[in-house]
């Protein structure tokens, strides 16, 4: 049973998602302790592929007690994900050839391990966001018109 800790909420509305790929992250003791809280923010993260590994920029880590941390301590810190080296080396193909990028879309707990979903998606342009949203406007009105609302 898998429980949701954190959701990328923007991840849908501002890419177009390819494909998905679970990984481990590596935590400290205290953000484990924030991410189990449900306190972390992925909105605005990405990850990157370097020559050591896949790492995790930008994601919120707040401190679990504000009152009662150490003054290194920093949210942003970038952070490690668990992945294969062939797992690894087929996303570098993917980013190259196709010009994707690798973004979170949920952080969740798997049989007591924190798990990270990361998708490789294509930007969207601002033509279509607004299209997307002239589509769930239409819809609402079309819902409320069928209650008799308007």
């Amino acid at each position: 049973m898998t429980k949701d800790l954190a959701i990328n909420k923007k991840a849908n509305f501002d890419y177009q998602i390819i494909d998905k790929l679970e990984c481990g992250i590596v935590l400290t003791g205290s953000e484990v302790k924030t991410a189990k809280a449900g306190l972390v923010n992925l909105t605005g993260s990405y990850a990157i592929i370097r020559k050591k590994g896949v790492f995790l920029i930008n994601a919120n880590f707040p401190p679990y007690q504000a009152k009662n941390i150490n003054f290194a301590y920093d949210a942003k810190r970038t952070k490690k994900l668990l992945l294969r080296k062939k797992e690894m080396l087929q996303l570098m193909g993917k980013i190259k050839k196709q010009n994707l990028t690798l973004i979170p879309l949920r952080m969740y707990n798997k049989k007591g391990l924190i798990k990270v979903e990361v998708a490789l998606a294509k930007g969207k342009k601002k033509i279509d966001k607004r299209e997307i949203i002239k589509q769930r406007e239409t819809k609402r009105r079309t819902e409320k018109a069928r209650k008799g609302e308007y």
